[in-house]
C-alpha cells in the first residue's frame, strides 16, 4: 500500500482515529494496561490523563507499534495494530517524554536525516526540513549544535521531527515535561496549530492544567484501570456544581470539621494534601452559607473561604483518592 492511498484510508474508511477494546498489557506480575477501552475522534484533541506508572506510556507505545499487545484489540483510523502494523506507522508521528534527536548533529541536520530515513527524496527532505524549521521557530538556531539548545528547543525539534510525512494522528507523551511555564505555553499554541491544521492528537499527560487546557475530551487512567471518561467539564460535574475550599484556622478542628459537613450534606468532603484545607462539592452555590453557619455552630474557626467551580485536581482526587504524584512507578518507566 502507497503511502497516499494509506492517507486515503486514514480520511475515508472511519470516524475514529483510534478505538481500543480490552487492551491489555502485562510485565511479569504487572498489568500495566489492564482492559483499557478508547474512542478517540478525528480532529479531536484527546488527552489521557494519570499519573506516573498510570499505564499511559505503555498505552501509547502499543498503539505506536512499539509493543506488543497482550490482549484486547486495537485500531488506528479502523486498521487493526496487530495485523497491520506496517500501515500504521504510516499513520502516526510519535514524540516521546524524551527527545530522540542526535547530540551531535544541527537542527537542520537532524531533520533532514529523518526526513531520508522515511524514504524522502533528498530535495525534497531539504524543503521539508526548512518548512518545519520555520513553523516551530527555530530558524535562527538551524545550524547550532544541539548542545546549546535549551530543554523547549529540543522539544519542539522533536515534535517537528514527528511530522516530516504529515501523518494524520500525532501521539505526544508529556511533551512538555520539564519545560517553564513560558515555553509550555508556546507548545500548546503549536498544538492547537496543529489540529487546525487537520491532524487528530492523542496527548498523555499527569499535569491537570495541561489536560483542561488543551482537551476536548479526557480519560482519567490510574493504576493501568479507566476510572473516567469525559469533556473536561462533564468531569467536574462529578464531584458537584461547585466546590466550597475552606482552610482552617486551627488543623486540630478538621475532624470536627468533616463530621459537621458530612452531617450536614451527607456527603463526603475531600480532604486536600494541604493540612487543614478541605474542598467540598456542592449542588448549589448558596449551600457554602449553610456550612459556615454549621461550623460556627460547631466552634470551628475558618481561615480562608471560596467558591467556585471543581478543578481536574478535585476530580482526580474524587476518583482515585490521591493526587497525580501518589502513585508508585511500574514498569512502564523503565521501558
Amino acid at each position: 500500500m502507497t503511502t497516499s492511498q494509506t492517507r486515503d484510508l486514514a480520511r475515508d474508511s472511519v470516524d475514529l482515529a483510534v478505538r481500543t477494546r480490552g487492551l491489555v498489557k502485562v510485565f511479569g506480575d504487572n498489568r500495566a494496561v489492564d482492559g483499557i477501552d478508547l474512542e478517540v475522534r478525528q480532529g479531536e484533541i484527546f488527552g489521557v490523563l494519570g499519573p506516573n506508572g498510570a499505564g499511559k506510556t505503555t498505552m501509547l507505545r502499543m498503539l505506536a507499534t512499539l509493543l506488543e499487545i497482550d490482549g484486547g484489540q486495537a485500531e488506528v483510523f479502523g486498521v487493526d495494530v496487530r495485523e497491520h502494523p506496517h500501515i500504521v506507522r504510516q499513520l502516526v508521528g510519535v514524540t516521546g517524554q524524551y527527545a530522540s534527536v542526535d547530540e551531535n548533529l544541527t537542527a537542520t541536520e537532524n531533520l533532514w536525516m529523518f526526513g531520508r530515513l522515511q524514504g524522502l527524496p533528498s530535495p525534497k527532505a531539504k524543503q521539508v526540513t526548512k518548512d518545519l524549521l520555520g513553523q516551530f521557530g527555530l530558524e535562527e538556531a538551524a545550524n547550532r549544535p544541539l548542545k546549546q539548545f535549551s530543554g523547549g528547543m529540543r522539544r519542539r525539534l522533536d515534535l517537528a521531527a514527528s511530522l516530516i510525512t504529515r501523518p494524520p494522528l500525532i501521539f505526544l507523551d508529556e511533551p512538555t515535561t520539564g519545560l517553564d511555564p513560558r515555553t509550555r505555553g508556546q507548545m500548546w499554541d503549536t498544538i492547537r496549530a496543529l489540529v487546525s491544521d487537520g491532524c487528530t492528537v492523542l496527548l498523555t499527560t499527569q499535569y491537570l492544567d495541561e489536560a483542561d487546557q488543551l482537551a476536548d475530551r479526557i480519560a482519567v487512567i490510574d493504576r493501568g484501570v479507566k476510572v473516567a471518561e469525559g469533556t473536561p467539564d462533564q468531569l467536574k460535574s462529578q464531584v458537584g456544581n461547585s466546590t466550597l475550599q475552606l482552610l482552617l484556622t486551627d488543623p486540630a478542628d478538621l475532624t470536627v470539621a468533616t463530621d459537621t459537613i458530612r452531617k450536614l450534606l451527607r456527603e463526603e468532603p475531600v480532604l486536600t494534601p494541604e493540612h487543614g484545607r478541605i474542598n467540598v462539592a456542592l449542588d448549589h452555590a448558596d449551600q457554602a452559607a449553610d456550612v459556615l453557619i454549621a461550623l460556627r455552630t460547631a466552634s470551628v474557626s475558618v481561615a480562608s473561604v471560596t467558591v467556585q467551580k471543581p478543578s481536574l485536581d478535585e476530580v482526580f482526587l474524587a476518583l482515585t483518592g490521591h493526587d497525580t504524584s501518589d502513585s508508585p512507578e511500574t514498569a512502564e518507566d523503565n521501558r
